[in-house]
């Protein structure tokens, strides 16, 4: 008997019943344990490039090598979507292995991967790649992971439509070595070793993470704010599959969003020196226009009799759009404005201040009121609002084409400091002297402070409420919080 992976556009090879059942329990498959282990042992060993320059512990280093390959040939027919990948990876630890243990260059595997061309859902990788992560560690070490696929019907008709995004992939976590045990939420190529850039063909997303994370803090911050959650984001709450599919939907169109619209000269993934409020302002607006894609969405599709004379006018896909719209909404609104401005340090935290300012617009346009130690928020009014924030940043977009970049910057630290307070120490707050000025870019960006816009009273105290909280969510899954 054989089980044959959902289909799609591409072709899936079928799995008999024993490899089935074994790839249901990979975490704890024998092969995979001593994968693991052997990239652990390794990890000890490199230094920040990735290298392992004691030629001592090269011996050793080479038998962790002989282990992972071992294995991985042991675990590839459970893969067979990833043959080519699991080719090259192994060619490359081998002469990564053979070449001394120099800086890793794993270019070749990274051009086979290609886990945009399986959006199946419930599909399973072998990942094995010398990375950092995001949020986690800078140091490249050997990282392995086993992920899943999270694509539900409903994501994959809005990417055939409104939404295209080839290159987006959502995943969830099911082991992972340490690197992956850490704030890290995402799979990017550019985090791993390799000798020249590809062509980037995909990014990744672990929304489960996303989900999980979401889950703890939100539900503990609506508790010391007495804030009364509506019913559909209390339901979020308790669904970690419903939070996860409403994650996928928020980032397939907050990540296509980077490439899309009035951008300044050099978009936002075009790696540059600037001042970080820039970024804020890049996420803020990506992450804003998922907002009202998703507020137009639940407009226009709940608009639609759900039933005319018997027959159904949405279809089941448009059905589950319109349920997810409103959800987007809410997990936007809550992870900016609970999570985003007390994570992390207060180093250039691009992330929290657009949590910051999306909190302090809300309030000054009385949507949101904190009165009597209790937050509250106009649900009527919420909508408008945040559209209102989205269109400032899109005609500062707008504007930015027909002006100088410095310009630029200046009208960007004039839109967030009309609405935050800047750091009373500021010489951007003061005004710039003639010297930067009339200078490099480079002196701009170097008088930005780290925490040019410092937290409020209400993130002071909030943060320090919650700073158990967001710290427990490291390296958190949603098996952790089942």
């Amino acid at each position: 008997m054989s089980t044959l992976l959902p289909t799609t556009e591409h072709t899936a090879e079928a799995l008999d019943a024993d490899a089935t059942a074994r790839l249901a329990t990979i975490a704890t498959d024998l092969a995979w344990l001593a994968l693991k282990a052997a990239a652990t042992s390794i990890q000890a060993d490199q230094i920040k490039d990735g290298s392992i320059p004691d030629a001592a512990r090269h011996a050793d280093a080479r038998t962790h090598v002989d282990t992972i390959v071992a294995s991985i040939d042991d675990l590839a027919p459970l893969f067979p979507h990833d043959a080519a990948y699991l080719a090259a990876v192994r060619t490359d630890l081998l002469r990564w292995a053979d070449g001394g243990f120099e800086i890793p260059d794993f270019y070749d595997a990274l051009a086979a991967f290609q886990p945009q061309q399986h959006r199946i859902d419930g599909l399973r990788h072998l990942v094995v790649f010398p990375m950092y992560t995001q949020n986690g560690s800078t140091d490249r070490h050997l990282e392995a992971l086993i992920v899943e696929t999270i694509w539900p019907e409903f994501v994959a008709e809005l990417e055939r439509t409104d939404y295209g995004n080839k290159l987006f992939v959502s995943l969830r976590l099911v082991d992972f070595t340490s690197g992956y045990d850490t704030n890290s939420a995402v799979l990017f190529p550019e985090t791993i070793a390799m000798r020249e850039l590809p062509k980037f063909t995909w990014g990744a997303i672990f929304q489960d993470r996303e989900a999980a994370r979401y889950r703890v803090v939100v539900r503990a911050a609506s508790d010391i704010t007495k804030l009364d959650l509506p019913d559909d984001a209390a339901r979020l709450l308790d669904d970690q599959s419903l939070i996860e599919q409403t994650f996928v939907m928020w980032d397939i169109i907050h990540d296509r969003t980077h490439m899309r619209g009035d951008l300044p000269f050099d978009p936002f993934m075009i790696k540059q020196r600037m001042p970080y409020f820039l970024y804020s302002l890049e996420e803020l607006r990506c992450d804003l226009t998922a907002y009202r894609e998703a507020f137009r969405l639940e407009q226009t599709l709940g608009a639609v009799p759900a039933e005319e004379h018997g027959v159904h006018e949405l279809s089941e896909d448009q059905a589950s759009i319109l349920e997810h719209a409103k959800l987007v909404r809410y997990a936007i609104l809550f992870d900016r404005i609970f999570r985003f401005p007390i994570t992390g340090t207060r180093v250039r935290n691009y992330d929290g201040l657009g949590g910051q300012l999306l909190f302090a617009w809300l309030h000054q346009h009385h949507v949101l009121d904190w009165t009597d130690t209790q937050l509250s928020i106009d649900w009527d009014a919420v909508g408008d609002a945040v559209v209102a924030l989205s269109d400032a940043i899109n005609e500062l977009y707008w504007r930015s084409i027909d002006r100088p970049k410095t310009a630029h910057w200046l009208a960007a630290y004039e839109l967030v400091s009309g609405v935050l307070a800047p750091n009373p120490a500021s010489v951007w707050a003061k005004g710039l002297p003639e010297q930067i000025l009339a200078g490099a870019p480079k002196g701009y960006t170097d008088a930005v402070l780290d925490d040019e816009f410092p937290l409020s009273m209400f993130y002071e105290a909030l943060g320090k409420k919650m700073g158990d909280t967001i710290e427990s969510t490291k390296g958190i899954t949603a098996a952790s919080i089942a």
